[in-house]
């Protein structure tokens, strides 16, 4: 700020998961190689403080594995955003999402790219360029953008950082999981061809899903942050979090009621929907859901809104809870990812 440097931000959302780090890390990267004299320098941000990184196992593992450092990171309690766009030297570019939360709202005006592939919720007029496309990973939508510039961009790590997060996203390419497009699946066979040495998809895969699912040692409180999305409306704030253990295991953790209050307390949340997923062999997804609130109109409301929604239909059944203050059921839908609850609870808000 004090040298009036303008400084181009590339940032992904504040669940800062596997496919918002890496879609900002390798964009920035190609728009730091590509761009004709920049005015600005380029910076991927990840959308969390430091301090939760290591929550993101899939992200550490991946990063470690290419011999990134965490070090070589800025995190988003390391660069004041406010600070730079209040001196007008902002430029920020949305990958991953394209809706900043309401605490970002300010930054809003500094945005002059999106790349996302979640349906779009509201229209950005020009100047600001919107790439939004029905793929499995955002890293797809990255992934084209390099190999459409100029050749030779494209390194070893580049590309095994995309081509480890797409298999991740779209659950190794499975079309019984319901989330990879011809895209992803075009992508990946492109970067294999121009990059043979990749390790072998199931390998990557494999060590990828079991760096995810790796809860061993996390307290409640870090399995609720380690993939935790929040929406607002005037009447409340609700956390919604993805995680990755059995409801049935979830619900018998020990102190889990308090855990919930403590956590929605510290956090000024109303209620919080736990969304887990567990996977067979054959890459099946199983998805549960529980809903909590200390106040019971909320937690209806909520309920009602997932149990009676129709765009998708989650084909809900209730499960048995050991607390009246939680609601919970098993998700006939298997192919419903958090993607698609979003809208349906931001609707019910």
């Amino acid at each position: 700020i004090q040298q009036h440097q303008e400084i181009h931000v590339v940032m992904g959302n504040e669940a800062c998961d596997l496919d918002s780090t890496v879609s900002a890390l390798a964009l920035a990267y190609f728009l730091a190689q590509t761009t004709p004299a920049p005015k600005a320098a380029f910076v991927p941000v990840l959308n969390i403080p430091r301090a939760d990184f290591a929550l993101r196992t899939e992200t550490t593992f991946l990063l470690r594995d290419r011999g990134i450092p965490a070090t070589a990171l800025v995190f988003r309690d390391e660069i004041d955003l406010g600070g730079l766009h209040h001196a007008g030297l902002l430029s920020l570019t949305l990958v991953d999402h394209h809706v900043l939360p309401g605490a970002d709202a300010a930054l809003e005006e500094a945005v002059v790219e999106v790349l996302d592939h979640r349906p779009l919720e509201r229209a950005r007029g020009p100047p600001c360029q919107v790439t939004v496309e029905p793929v499995g990973s955002c890293a797809t939508l990255v992934t084209e953008r390099i190999l459409q510039g100029p050749p030779g961009v494209l390194d070893r790590t580049t590309a095994a950082l995309l081509h480890g997060t797409i298999l991740l996203d779209c659950i190794n390419l499975s079309p019984a999981a319901g989330k990879v497009t011809p895209r992803d699946v075009a992508c990946v066979s492109l970067l294999e061809e121009r990059f043979p040495e990749l390790p072998a998809r199931d390998a990557v895969f494999g060590a990828l899903q079991a760096a995810k699912f790796d809860v061993t040692g996390l307290t409640t409180e870090q399995m609720l942050r380690k993939d935790l999305k929040v929406l607002s409306s005037d009447e409340a704030v609700v956390g919604i979090s993805g995680v990755f253990e059995d409801l049935e295991t979830f619900l018998l953790r020990p102190g889990l009621l308090q855990d919930l209050e403590a956590f929605c307390q510290a956090r000024g949340y109303a209620g919080l929907v736990a969304m887990t997923v567990s996977f067979n062999e054959h890459h099946e997804p199983t998805r549960k859901l529980a809903v909590y609130s200390a106040q019971e109109p909320l937690r209806s409301t909520l309920c009602r809104a997932l149990e009676e929604a129709t765009a998708p239909s989650l084909l809900l059944r209730p499960l048995p809870s050991p607390w009246p203050s939680v609601a919970a059921y098993a998700q006939g839908n298997a192919v419903a990812t958090r993607k698609k609850v979003l809208p349906i609870l931001r609707a019910a808000l």
